[in-house]
C-alpha cells in the first residue's frame, strides 16, 4: 500500500549471463551451474532473464559427472516459478539460447531470430506475465559483439515491439546488450523505453567490473532501484555479474 492506502505492485527483475554454468577452458574447466541455481535463488527476484543458457550439450553432459539431466532453464528455476527457454544458437553438440524465469504467470511467449550474421546466432524471448492483474510484456536479449550488427539488432528489436506489443503496455526489456546505456536509449526511446541505470552499474569483467554491458529498460512503470551482487561468490560464477532492478507497476 502508499501513504494513501493504495495497492502498489512493486516487481524485482534481474538479468544475468550466466555463461553457460561452466567457466573456465579446457581441462581446468570446471562446472558452475549448481552454483548458479543457489545464487538465483538469492537473488529473490520475481523475473530472471538469463542469456547463454544450455538447452543440451553431448559434449559437457559427458566430460561433467554431475551434469543436470534437465535442461538448464528447468534446473534453474526456483521452486514455484515458471521457465521459459528458446533456442538462439545450435552447434555440434548442443544449443543455447535466452530463459525466463517467472513467479508469475506466462500467458504466451514467443521467439524471433536476431542473427546478423552465421557466426553469432542471437535472438529475442519475448513473454507475456499477468502479474497482480497487469500484463506485463517481458523481451529478454543477447546481442552481438559487432558495432554494426547492434545496431541493426537495436533496429530489428524496436520494429518488433511496434508490430507486436501495444503501444500502452507495460514493457520491461532485459538482457547483454554488448553496449552501453546511452546508444540503448537513442536506439530504444522512440518506442519508449529507458535504462533503469545508464552506466552506472558495470558488471563486466566480473573479477573486476568496468562496463556495464547488463541493462534493464523499461517503459510505463517507475523505477525504484538497481544493485549488482559483488565479491568472489559472485565473479566465479559467470564472466557477467547479474544486475537486479526494482520498479513499481502503475495502479
Amino acid at each position: 500500500m502508499d501513504g494513501e492506502g493504495t495497492p502498489v505492485t512493486i516487481v524485482r527483475v534481474a538479468t544475468y549471463n550466466i555463461h553457460k554454468g561452466v567457466q573456465g577452458l579446457g581441462p581446468r574447466r570446471r562446472l558452475e551451474i549448481h552454483n548458479l541455481g543457489h545464487a538465483i535463488e538469492q537473488l529473490d527476484a520475481d523475473i530472471v532473464c538469463l542469456q547463454e543458457v544450455r538447452k543440451v550439450h553431448r559434449g559437457e553432459a559427458r566430460y561433467f559427472t554431475h551434469w543436470p539431466a534437465l535442461p538448464q532453464a528447468d534446473f534453474l528455476a526456483p521452486q514455484g516459478y515458471v521457465a521459459v527457454y528458446r533456442t538462439n544458437a545450435f552447434t555440434r553438440n548442443g544449443e543455447h539460447g535466452n530463459a525466463l524465469l517467472s513467479r508469475w504467470p506466462v500467458i504466451d511467449h514467443q521467439h524471433e531470430d536476431m542473427s546478423d550474421h552465421r557466426f553469432e546466432q542471437r535472438g529475442l524471448l519475448h513473454s507475456e506475465l499477468m502479474v497482480q492483474g497487469h500484463m506485463l510484456h517481458v523481451v529478454v536479449v543477447h546481442l552481438g559483439l559487432i558495432r554494426a550488427g547492434r545496431m541493426r539488432q537495436l533496429a530489428q528489436l524496436r520494429r518488433y515491439i511496434e508490430r507486436v506489443i501495444p503501444q500502452s503496455s507495460p514493457l520491461l526489456v532485459a538482457g547483454d546488450f554488448n553496449d552501453g546505456a546511452a546508444i540503448l536509449e537513442r536506439e530504444l526511446g522512440p518506442v519508449g523505453l529507458r535504462s533503469f541505470a545508464p552506466g552506472r552499474n558495470p558488471t563486466f569483467p566480473a573479477r573486476l567490473p568496468l562496463v556495464q554491458l547488463d541493462h534493464v529498460l523499461g517503459r510505463g512503470m517507475d523505477a525504484l532501484g538497481v544493485q549488482v551482487p559483488r565479491g568472489r561468490i559472485w565473479w566465479r560464477m559467470s564472466d557477467h555479474l547479474p544486475l537486479i532492478a526494482e520498479f513499481r507497476l502503475p495502479d
